[in-house]
């Protein structure tokens, strides 16, 4: 299929800074592989010039797919097609010296980020607390703060703490030679806003830069995208302000206004034909955002056909709610041939998915449930990976912590208490620590027999790292560890063992398969993967929430729960968040392509309670032509259900025949 003349336009203009709008569904993605096919073939830039970044390695993968085979052969050999967070990781491992950090330096994960902070905080810091503080520290760093400035900056007792703790994180990452995620994006603007020379440099190594879903950019990737494009403004830029939904994580949709305010000359190309939504859904979805303010103004339209009558039903409680949406499921699925892969059941928190697991049980349906356990946070995984990490680098504390007693190498808390002290009066890791006799000798000899031993493991697999796969290493790790002996050891249920141990093998193939230069670098690389870069449920109904559903697409959606209680979420509505809450509702809405359906209950369970629901403010903005509300129309409905009861008693004979 051919550009569309609004894709077309946005891919031919290459002469200065260009914004463009992109309604849900419209081909964005199109639009930023065939101007980087352009850029390359009729542009004649070097692939190793260009740099696409967005947010999830599974867009980039698939962005890198779509380029690769409009470009064919190795005409694509050296394009950069990443996250913001992984051209962070490239971009220290380079100017790792000017960064001050050693090589092979480590990227911790959420859960050793969490776990220096309760170490720095107070004593019997409750977890909210911690929360607050991890939060506040990662505001400071998304807003390209050093602790100096943070501190500056405080004016509340608690952001003076967090200012205090966040000085002393930092100390502690450079003893461990480590950076968190948000030191990915601080570290390299620090050094190319202060660095002239490192500034000019990196814009001579990427002259144009593509930014998929803008809208989604906190502070410092706004200004790391200025500090890279500089006043030449080589970039195209693609996002939605409607679909705008992460503020909660620092994402700042004033960042199009910047854009207009920081480049004058910026060239706005608007994309507003969709071509995956029937028309009954589109005008929803139109009528919804119209009440939120624009600087834009767009008007999504699409030469699809009308489209069934959109759907919304009131329930009398979440149960019957759930067992409404099983039957209209497998109701679509015989009427329509709707496979259970195209059907997604929405809903504002995860909590929700309760009910609707078991009436979709309860009728046999398969279902998988998105943002359960990644495979990269299960335990096993997670062991092997600090393994990985501290074999790449023997400052990594964290790491050194996590695995040291992994398997059990009678090493108990006490002893390990006392080595990090013996090791800080050194200023030394604890790895590290462990070759100097003066520092085991005040342990017990078993103990610090069992520390030495370890040390010349990790030493001798660090060695070897040098000259052997990451994926090989790792395998005959666990071999000579008996890591598999171990996890088999710590659960009885043999299912359960199994999918571990089948966890184990995956590991070791899937290292085999990511491209790498060694330990350290494939350690960096699996750290900055995502949950939903392995979410690969099937054959099955989808249940997820709104802000997970981004980017997705099915046949037929079921919106739950849009009661003035859930969608709006009560909170957002108190701290003023509406226009948030109405553009998470116009995600779920173009999440649909062909069946649309809104459900209420007017009881719901909340907190103990048997709590009265209102139907959600949003159903008033929609077009009231274009709904169907069960229940209205008596012949209709008697019809409906007479089809629904058939299509269940069918589903029933057949799981009967199994």
């Amino acid at each position: 299929m051919s550009l569309n003349p609004q894709q077309r336009a946005a891919v031919d203009y290459c002469d200065g800074p260009l914004l463009v709008l992109a309604g849900a569904g419209s081909g964005k993605t199109r639009v930023i592989t065939e101007k980087i096919a352009h850029l390359i073939g009729r542009r004649n830039l070097a692939p190793g010039k260009i740099a696409a970044i967005t947010f999830t390695n599974k867009a980039a993968r698939e962005m890198r797919e779509r380029a690769g085979r409009l470009l064919r052969g190795d005409a694509a050999d050296g394009l950069t097609v990443c996250t913001f967070h992984a051209l962070g990781l490239r971009f220290l491992q380079l100017e790792h010296e000017r960064a001050k950090l050693r090589r092979g330096f480590s990227v911790l994960d959420a859960d050793d980020t969490r776990g220096l902070i309760k170490e720095l905080a107070p004593a019997n810091s409750k977890p909210d607390a911690l929360f607050a503080l991890q939060s506040l520290l990662s505001r400071a760093k998304n807003d390209g703060l050093t602790p100096e400035q943070a501190a500056a900056r405080a004016g509340s007792v608690r952001e003076h703490e967090a200012a205090a703790i966040y000085a002393a994180y930092q100390r502690r990452l450079a003893a461990f030679n480590a950076v968190d995620f948000d030191d990915l994006i601080r570290l390299p603007l620090g050094l190319l806003e202060a660095d002239e020379e490192v500034r000019a440099a990196w814009r001579e190594r990427l002259r144009y830069l593509l930014v998929d879903e803008y809208q989604d950019t906190n502070a410092a990737q706004y200004r790391l995208i200025k500090a890279l494009a500089g006043e030449r403004g080589a970039f195209t830029v693609v996002g939605d302000d409607d679909q705008s939904i992460y503020a909660w994580r620092g994402a700042n949709p004033d960042n199009l206004n910047e854009l207009a305010r920081d480049y004058p000359a910026l060239r706005v190309d608007k994309l507003e034909q969709n071509y995956r939504c029937a028309r009954r859904i589109l005008r929803a979805a139109n009528a919804v955002i119209a009440h939120n303010g624009h600087l834009f103004d767009k008007r999504l339209w699409s030469e699809q056909g009308e489209g069934a009558p959109i759907r919304v039903t009131e329930c009398r409680d979440d149960e019957h709610e759930a067992e409404c949406v099983a039957a209209a499921v497998v109701h679509l699925a015989q009427q329509h041939k709707v496979a259970w892969s195209e059907f997604a059941i929405l809903y504002r928190g995860n909590h929700q998915s309760r009910a609707f697991e078991k009436a979709l049980r309860l009728v046999g349906v398969p279902y998988h449930v998105s943002g359960g356990t990644a495979f990269l946070d299960r335990a096993e995984v997670k062991d092997l990976l600090a393994y990985l990490r501290l074999i790449a680098n023997p400052d990594d504390d964290a790491a050194f912590l996590r695995v040291v007693n992994l398997p059990r190498r009678d090493i108990g808390a006490t002893t390990l208490e006392r080595l990090g002290e013996l090791a800080g009066t050194r200023g030394l890791s604890m790895l590290r620590a462990l070759q100097y006799d003066a520092l085991l000798t005040p342990l017990t000899p078993r103990a610090a027999a069992s520390l030495v031993r370890f040390g010349q493991l990790i030493g001798e697999f660090a060695a070897r790292a040098q000259r052997m796969p990451a994926a090989d290493l790792v395998d005959e790790l666990m071999q000579r560890i008996g890591y598999a002996e171990h996890v088999a050891g710590q659960v009885k249920d043999a299912a359960l063992r199994e999918r571990r141990l089948a966890n184990l093998r995956e590991l070791v193939e899937w290292m085999r398969a990511m491209p790498s230069h060694g330990a350290g670098d494939l350690a960096a690389q699996l750290a900055l993967l995502t949950h939903g870069d392995r979410d690969d449920p099937g054959n099955a109904v989808r249940l997820m929430t709104l802000h997970a559903a981004k980017g997705l697409e099915f046949r037929c959606v079921f919106l739950v729960g849009v009661d003035d209680t859930t969608l709006p979420h009560e909170g957002s509505v108190e701290e003023g968040r509406l226009e948030e809450e109405r553009r998470l509702l116009y995600v779920g809405i173009t999440r649909a392509k062909e069946f649309l359906t809104l459900s209420y209950a007017r009881r719901r369970k909340r907190f103990g309670e048997i709590l009265a629901n209102e139907p959600s403010r949003f159903l008033k903005e929609l077009p009231a032509d274009d709904l169907h509300r069960v229940g209205h129309d008596p012949a209709q409905d008697a019809a409906r259900r007479q089809e629904m009861a058939s299509a269940h008693l069918a589903r029933l004979a057949a799981m009967l025949a199994e």
